[in-house]
């Protein structure tokens, strides 16, 4: 990240900037999976959906925090400075890694790891894609599975769509540069905070899968608000508010889809499931956001929020109607 204040801000391709956030990025989807896969390791499965709340409370608390924070020290010392702050974050949170202590069951010496690897390696070569073959075939398998990244690649399609043009748009109707959308940032991270507080004391209250029809309904429809009221009457106190309630509503679908996985998986197969799961929703993420810029060009933003808001709230209702017609695929769980 350093290198992008220091080299690459002085050029003029935008081409090695691309590169370094490409890698930042693969560097950090080893961590999900692992993250995901060990959540039921560590609590009994009465409390797999208030374990599954909390993590997503503390990643949505740094998450607002970030923007909030970023958001008024780009705005204050630009953009260079913020890269400058955001490599230190990375330095922080890798001394804090680096200060844990591991298990002695899980401490791997170097003098017996470089004596093995020659032997390690060459099964692994070997068998890499029979493991993915596996896992695919493992989510075939599954109707829970299936569903759940069905439903995942829905939601992240329509969150690409609209992420890619909903800046632009927010900074248009407030004639503002990072100030106001990072203070509508920090209303949509509370009220995913508040959101999964919620849903991880009552939950259990409600069937999984009627829960996550709902907040694709009820989502859908606080889209389609947020572009109307900002589009037409741009109170920046509307927007907040209606970003607060969208966040508390889309919030539960992330908890239902992980505790649901925690459930049916087999504890081998966990972290296949959650790499095919950020595999699915990245593509669906990356293929709709080149889709919706390109779409920019010639359809106004207003519009293309509204269908993708429209778009989500059929997909939920869709879900209601085909849920009652196949009963059997949800008694399991």
């Amino acid at each position: 990240v350093l290198t992008i204040p220091f080299i690459f801000m002085y050029q003029k391709s935008m081409v090695p900037i691309y590169i370094v956030v490409f890698l930042v990025f693969c560097f950090s989807r080893f961590y999900i999976p692992a993250k995901m896969s060990i959540i039921p390791d560590l609590v009994g499965e009465s409390h797999l959906l208030m374990a599954n709340s909390m993590v997503s409370t503390t990643g949505m608390i740094a998450a607002v925090l970030g923007f909030m924070i970023g958001s008024f020290l780009i705005e204050t010392f630009g953009a260079r400075n913020g890269f400058i702050i955001d490599a230190f974050t990375f330095f922080m949170s890798g001394a804090i890694i680096f200060s844990m202590n591991m298990p002695k069951k899980i401490k791997m010496y170097k003098g017996s790891f470089l004596k093995t690897s020659k032997e390690i390696v060459g099964p692994l070569r070997k068998s890499i894609w029979q493991e993915i073959k596996e896992g695919i075939l493992y989510l075939i398998r599954h109707k829970e599975i299936r569903f759940i990244i069905d439903m995942m690649f829905v939601l992240l399609s329509s969150a690409g769509a609209v992420y890619v043009v909903i800046i632009v748009f927010i900074q248009q109707s407030f004639h503002s540069i990072t100030k106001d959308l990072g203070v509508l940032a920090v209303c949509l991270g509370a009220g995913l905070f508040f959101g999964a507080i919620a849903y991880g004391k009552w939950g259990k209250r409600f069937t999984w899968y009627k829960t996550i029809f709902f907040c694709l309904t009820a989502g859908g429809l606080m889209l389609i608000l947020f572009s109307v009221i900002v589009h037409n009457f741009p109170s920046l106190i509307l927007a907040m508010l209606i970003s607060f309630f969208w966040g508390i509503i889309i919030g539960p679908v992330f908890i239902a889809s992980n505790t649901i996985i925690h459930l049916v998986s087999d504890e081998k197969m966990r972290g296949k499931v959650f790499s095919a799961l950020e595999i699915v929703i990245h593509f669906a993420f990356l293929v709709s956001m080149l889709i919706s810029s390109w779409l920019s060009q010639f359809i106004e933003i207003f519009y293309i929020l509204i269908s993708v808001g429209g778009l989500i709230t059929l997909v939920g209702i869709g879900g209601f109607i085909r849920s009652k017609h196949h009963k059997e695929l949800w008694q399991a769980h």
